[in-house]
């Protein structure tokens, strides 16, 4: 049967179906949003994966290489530079004129035509500047050790002043050298005055000390060669075959690791410890070096009116005093481990004196047609003056004892350098005239004292069946000096009348110059010349001084432990192989290369090396033994019982032992 329904009845059952239906999402929508929300609350974020990473670099990584080897230019053709000194350039001359003007001869200033010099092209160029440089250096250290060690329950307090030893020897050195103390001149007449009283003191120390024994003087106008202790030789000793090999550092650094290996095995075991004590009191180094290259001024000639004075001198000193006590108890030891001490005294002198071009004369052409004049109204000053001092006190006090452990002590090992490099290129003239006079010298004193005297004693009943060695020598002192000489100063030549002629112009204001001197064979080839004239005197003085004082006398006594008796240690006892190290060298480039001089010529060289070695016993020859016994002293039990730990409040705090020299560096057991 089929049910049909009007319009109005299906419109209805229409929508109350609808109804029912939206009804039903609405609950099932709700119910679905509660129950999600629910379900995403109890929900935990998944953890993040953990993926292990191994790096490996096997190879270093180098810089980027194309593989296209570097081919420099071709040099550009060029004249031959005047002067010797490779590097330096001289000061270009700015010319107002075009250069096929200056071509023309009739253009050209010449000495004799006042009307072609009123036409010629003026020419500027700068004067030089007197250069002064002073420089003191000066290190003092003292490092005096006291050292207590082993349990030994013992004092030790010598009474040895070493300062009356010091001061002898510093009088001996005083009494070798013919240089005494001096102020440090200032002005040009001050140094001029420095430089004639020098020349004079080495003369009359030469003549007074020839034949003296531990001294040796060379001297004479000039002195070439390389003197060693005084013997002249072909080739001088390298230090480096004399300090002790450096320290070996590996190559390569050992590869670390965070894992730990090996094997284990479960048991009782026994820790070994070898029983040794070493003590290095000695090992000091002490270095003053200066290099110094003096190239301010120069010329192709040097034209001087008055006087021209050349002293070149190096004094060289060694005063050694190394008297060493030690133990007969000590006499199966090796007491001689390493070398015996040397001293050197090293002495160059070198000159180099390059001649100008010998061209003849083939016609005005070849020589030069222009020149131009700069004046210094005055003196003109180069004054290089450097002192160096190390003062060290190095006096170590020990009274050691072996506790059954290894012990390593160093009271000494100190290292005091002074260095100075200087280097002073300045300006290069075809030609110069000086007014005055000329004032070069070149001073190099050297000194070394070392008071090593060393006192190895011990105790009664001390003894060891370990090895044993002991040093108190392989002392070095070195002193090495060179003075290189580059010019004509080791040639001067009489004044031509033509430069004679010059310096008359030049005095009366005129800024002309002779054929004569334009057709000098040292200018042949030359367009132009740079001329420099300086009315009153040219000083130059380089000066150094070097001294090097060590005092390293040790006092080391060797006892027995009252804690643990130990006679199975090793001993290795150090007291010497200090090293004292002078270098000086001198390049003095002389202001020309040929010199003309109108008044006198004075060279003088002079070589002073002197050394003083003592080794004599001191103190009389006593027994180091007997000697540490007096200087022992005994403490009470008391003073050997462990440490009761912190006094009450009401106790004061134990006076301070004021025996301790040097409180930072001692090791007190």
């Amino acid at each position: 049967m089929t049910l049909y329904f009007d319009k109005t009845t299906e419109a209805i059952a229409h929508f109350v179906g609808l109804f029912a239906i939206a009804l039903e999402e609405i609950r099932l929508r709700d119910a679905y949003e509660e129950f999600k929300a629910h379900q995403e609350a109890q929900e935990e974020p998944p953890q993040l994966p953990s993926v292990p990473v191994t790096v490996k670099a096997p190879y270093e990584l180098k810089d980027f290489d194309p593989g296209i080897p570097y081919r420099p230019a071709e040099p550009d053709p060029t004249e031959p530079t005047p002067g010797f000194y490779p590097g330096l350039r001289p000061p270009e001359i700015p010319i107002a004129r075009p250069a096929a003007e200056i071509d023309n001869p009739h253009l050209f200033t010449r000495g004799s035509s006042s009307a072609s010099s009123a036409s010629a092209p003026e020419f500027q160029i700068d004067p030089p500047g007197s250069v002064a440089v002073y420089a003191s250096q000066q290190i003092r250290l003292s490092d005096n050790d006291f050292v207590s060690l082993g349990g030994h329950g013992l004092k030790f307090s010598p009474q040895v002043d070493n300062s009356a030893l010091m001061n002898d020897l510093i009088e001996a050195a005083r009494q070798f050298s013919p240089l005494g103390d001096t102020e440090i001149p200032g002005s040009p007449e001050e140094i001029a005055s420095f430089i004639s009283t020098t020349a004079e003191q080495l003369d009359a120390f030469a003549a007074q000390q020839d034949g003296q024994e531990g001294t040796v003087v060379a001297k004479g106008e000039t002195v070439a060669g390389t003197f060693v202790n005084g013997e002249l030789v072909e080739e001088a000793p390298s230090l480096d075959d004399y300090l002790p090999p450096p320290e070996e550092t590996p190559d390569e650094k050992p590869a670390t690791s965070t894992e730990a290996g090996g094997k284990f095995t479960a048991g009782q075991g026994k820790v070994t410890i070898e029983a040794s004590v070493e003590l290095e009191a000695g090992g000091n180094t002490l270095v003053n070096s200066v290099e110094l290259t003096n190239n301010w001024l120069q010329s192709n000639v040097l034209a001087v009116a008055g006087d021209h004075v050349e002293l070149n001198a190096i004094v060289q000193i060694n005063v050694l005093s190394d008297s060493d006590l030690v133990s007969t108890s000590l006499n199966g030891w090796n007491l001689d481990p390493g070398k015996p001490s040397e001293a050197f005294n090293i002495a160059m002198f070198k000159h180099l004196d390059p001649q100008p071009n010998g061209a003849e004369q083939a016609g005005s052409g070849d020589f030069p047609k222009a020149w131009a004049v700069t004046e210094i109204k005055g003196d003109l000053l180069i004054s290089n003056w450097f002192e160096q001092l190390t003062f060290m006190s190095d006096e170590d006090t020990a009274i050691l004892a072996s506790a059954g452990t290894t012990a390593s002590i160093i009271t000494g090992d100190n290292t005091a350098i002074n260095n100075v490099s200087l280097a002073e290129l300045g300006h290069h003239y075809d030609l110069i005239f000086i007014g005055g006079n000329v004032y070069d010298a070149n001073i190099i004193q050297q000194l070394n004292i070392l008071l090593d005297n060393d006192l190895v004693g011990a105790v009664e009943g001390f003894g060891t069946s370990g090895k044993g060695s002991a040093s108190t020598d392989g002392n070095l002192l070195w002193n090495e000096a060179a003075i290189v000489e580059a010019g004509g100063g080791s040639s001067v030549k009489p004044m031509p009348k033509s430069y004679l002629d010059a310096f008359g112009d030049l005095a009366g204001g005129k800024k002309t110059l002779p054929d004569g001197v334009l057709k000098d064979g040292a200018f042949a080839g030359m367009d132009g010349l740079r001329v420099l004239y300086i009315s009153g005197d040219l000083v130059n003085l380089n000066y150094v001084k070097q001294t090097n004082i060590l005092g390293d006398s040790d006092q080391i006594a060797l006892a027995m432990s009252k804690l643990t008796a130990d006679l199975d240690a090793d001993w290795t006892i150090s007291t010497g192989s200090n090293t004292l190290v002078n270098y000086a060298g001198i390049i003095d480039v002389d202001a020309g290369q040929t010199i003309y001089t109108g008044g006198t010529a004075y060279s003088d060289e002079i070589l002073v090396q002197a050394e003083l070695i003592k080794t004599d016993p001191y103190l009389g020859g006593q027994d180091p033994d007997a000697l540490v016994s007096e200087a022992v002293a005994f403490l009470g039990d008391d003073m050997m019982a462990p440490d009761p730990g912190p006094h009450p409040p009401d106790h004061a705090p134990p006076p301070l032992d004021t025996t301790n020299a040097d409180p930072m560096h001692s090791m007190l057991a």
